[in-house]
């Protein structure tokens, strides 16, 4: 059995044992009672948000291109989008998902100094949207995480910010030149190019990021409309359970929170991590004994059912050897 095959085997494998764990550890004597309430229109609901939310993703991506002089077709942003999906599941810390973007947008014709640029400033736009956001959930949402002080995710997160924010004015006026030289100083070839090549990528995405201010504006809210949408498939779900007194802004606030979480877990896609973090964030706002299988329904359609999505373009575009190549590497 092929690399690819071991791997994929092992993601399903993995996504049941802990849809499996998460589901029997929260399922108690109200679990079919609350169940029975279930409204089928939601499920409905939940899969129109998502699908407005990769919309805007693909928006923002042709709208990106398109700053960077290319052009790509709208099905080739929705090539580009579940393809992400799709490796960003396979790998640890989702680290295959720019790969995967990458591959995609140079088989539509984008040089590969552009994609990779396109890559890091649709992840930049993602974090910088969801760092912004952070100050207004710990302001509303307190003890958001247990054993953490909001005052402590609010320094940190402003912290966060400053970093950002002094990287973008060093990449852009050639302060960090000098910093990245003196910290690849004692690494062997082989790293220092591979450093100085990132470093330079990050100093373009940088670059394009301030070329055109007002249509970056346009992808930046874009960036925050697809993220917002598809959180909203909790919402969605919450409703059809009945749960119609929720505080709303906590519910988005804590999706935003998790999510930005699952940007630097270890495990695939966050697989784990998402499901533990979502049962610790929503106990409390969904009903008795539902949690668990609302934190499944929230991945499936989020993240499995676009991952398959993804595996038929992958294979449709590159075939099977060439994601044996890619897993290879």
């Amino acid at each position: 059995m092929n690399k690819f095959y071991k791997r994929f085997l092992a993601l399903i494998l993995l996504v049941l044992i802990i849809s499996g764990v998460v589901i029997y550890t929260t399922v108690d004597i109200n679990t079919l009672q609350n169940l029975n309430r279930f409204k089928p229109w939601s499920i409905i609901l939940a899969v129109m948000a998502v699908s407005l939310g990769l919309f805007f993703d693909g928006s923002r991506l042709m709208h990106m291109v398109k700053i960077s002089n290319e052009k790509i077709t709208l099905y080739q942003a929705v090539q580009v989008i579940f393809g992400n999906y799709f490796l960003a599941l396979l790998t640890p810390g989702a680290t295959g998902g720019a790969v995967a973007q990458l591959m995609f947008l140079r088989h539509a014709g984008v040089p590969t100094g552009k994609a990779t640029v396109l890559v890091i400033v649709r992840t930049l736009l993602s974090i910088l949207f969801l760092v912004l956001c952070m100050p207004l959930i710990f302001l509303h949402d307190q003890g958001i995480l247990p054993g953490v002080s909001n005052e402590t995710l609010m320094v940190i997160t402003l912290s966060a910010f400053a970093v950002i924010l002094v990287i973008v004015v060093g990449a852009r006026r050639g302060y960090l030149d000098y910093v990245m030289v003196r910290l690849t100083r004692r690494m062997c070839a082989s790293r220092r190019r591979k450093a100085f090549a990132f470093f330079r990528d990050t100093k373009s995405a940088v670059s394009l990021l301030s070329r055109s201010p007002r249509r970056m504006l346009l992808v930046f809210l874009e960036s925050g409309l697809n993220l917002l949408c598809i959180y909203a498939i909790v919402p969605c779900l919450l409703l059809g359970l009945g749960v119609t007194d929720a505080d709303w802004y906590t519910v988005m606030g804590r999706m935003i929170f998790l999510n930005m979480l699952l940007y630097f877990t270890p495990t695939p896609g966050g697989s784990g991590v998402a499901e533990g973090g979502f049962v610790l964030l929503f106990s409390d706002t969904v009903p008795a004994g539902t949690v668990g299988i609302v934190a499944v329904c929230w991945r499936l359609i989020a993240e499995y059912i676009p991952f398959l999505v993804g595996l038929y373009y992958t294979l449709t575009v590159f075939g099977r050897d060439f994601l044996n190549r890619q897993l290879n590497k």
